[in-house]
């Protein structure tokens, strides 16, 4: 797209986002001071603002939330799924308002401050949701200053300077650096993450061990395969192949995360085909699943504006059940570049697009969305008890 005329500032804006076409969308800032670029993508689910923020697939990211309402309930420590924001920033439609949870221990503006994100509001997001999907998830920079002073084309310069999120690997700017054992369940109102229960936690040893590669995973995923009956042990993004086999797993899970799966698997894909060489059951969700797909000999394809939201259809092959799944992906496996030996298990009913693969002659599946999230809400569960039971 063209340069467009620059829009003067209207009386109040704090906030603006600059696009790399040179498109200017003011607002008021609120959260963080400053600037931060990356690319801009919009999240069409009702609740999870906060999970969201703090999901590590959105590194690089920032978020326009097309429910208006963002911040109404507050901010608590632990509707999150890593122990800091990833996403860059948020656009929303209305002014953060004070909280309404009895679960709220801050304000979402003071916890957006707190983490250094940037936040912006008053903006058509319906409009910018608009552009996104007629032309592309653009670059571009958010920024909020108290005064409203700019530089616009210096943030002009900063989003057309940007590479993009194509070829980036940066699962290893989000992962984690220390192999633990996971030992915490699903939520309980009035218990929290509790750890096991005692008698749980006596049968650990007969449980079977599903060894989680980090490439910037979702919390809720590893309690699921709790819940589902493994033992979890998680190791870092880059853990060697030798590493990997000495923990002795019964199966390997391969997580979620941000970035381009092209430049992850360069590292990881080497890994997980010496895994299937070996015949170890392997599960993996979004990133896992494309790097599942590259092992297998398939590419996978960057989005035109990908898909981020809380009810996206999925139509189930063996039985043709539709389940409604969250998703958050900008990158995603070329179904015509399958090769005989996989399976297509899964597919999109919005766009047709690949939703899960499975192995035909080994014990190894994946899917493009997140089970974990229970947006339906247990339509996808059985996906860990499937893998659990194969182990």
């Amino acid at each position: 797209m063209a340069d467009t005329k620059i829009p003067d500032a209207p009386k109040g804006a704090t906030g603006i986002l600059v696009l790399a076409d040179g498109t200017v969308v003011w607002g008021r800032g609120f959260g963080a001071t400053g600037a931060a670029v990356g690319e801009v993508c919009f999240n069409t689910a009702m609740t999870g603002y906060q999970e969201v923020m703090t999901d590590p697939s959105y590194a690089g990211q920032i978020v326009t939330f097309t429910f208006p309402h963002i911040g109404n309930v507050g901010t608590n420590d632990e509707d999150v799924e890593a122990d800091s924001p990833h996403a860059l920033g948020c656009i929303v439609r209305e002014d953060v308002t004070e909280p309404s949870s009895f679960r709220n221990n801050k304000p979402f503006d003071q916890w957006m401050a707190d983490n250094g994100r940037i936040g912006l509001s008053g903006v058509d997001t319906r409009a910018l949701t608009r552009r996104i999907r007629e032309a592309g998830a653009p670059n571009a920079v958010i920024a909020h200053d108290p005064d409203g002073q700019f530089d616009i084309d210096e943030l002009l310069a900063k989003a057309r300077d940007w590479a993009g999120l194509e070829g980036m690997d940066l699962a290893v700017e989000v992962t984690g650096h220390q192999t633990k054992v996971w030992d915490s369940s699903i939520w309980r109102l009035g218990h929290g993450y509790a750890p096991l229960e005692a008698e749980e936690s006596q049968g650990q040893g007969e449980r079977p061990h599903v060894v989680a590669i980090d490439f910037g995973a979702k919390r809720n995923i590893f309690r699921n395969l709790v819940k589902a009956g493994a033992k979890v042990t998680v190791v870092p993004a880059q853990t060697s192949l030798d590493d990997i086999l000495a923990l002795e797993p019964a199966g390997v899970f391969l997580s979620n995360g941000p970035g381009d799966p092209a430049a992850t698997g360069e590292y990881a894909v080497p890994v997980i085909k010496a895994l299937l060489e070996k015949d170890v059951p392997i599960f993996g969700i979004c990133l896992g699943h494309q790097m599942l797909a590259l092992a297998a000999g398939a590419t996978t394809v960057k989005m035109f504006q990908g898909h981020r939201g809380a009810n996206h259809p999925v139509q189930r092959h063996e039985d043709g059940a539709v389940e409604i799944t969250s998703m958050n992906h900008g990158f995603a496996v070329d179904g015509d570049t399958l090769p005989d030996t996989v399976e297509a298990t899964h597919t999109s009913l919005f766009d047709g697009s690949n939703c899960g693969i499975a192995l035909k002659n080994k014990k190894a599946f994946g899917v493009q969305y997140h089970p974990e999230a229970s947006p339906g809400p247990q339509d996808s569960f059985y996906l860990f008890r499937k893998f659990v039971e194969m182990l």
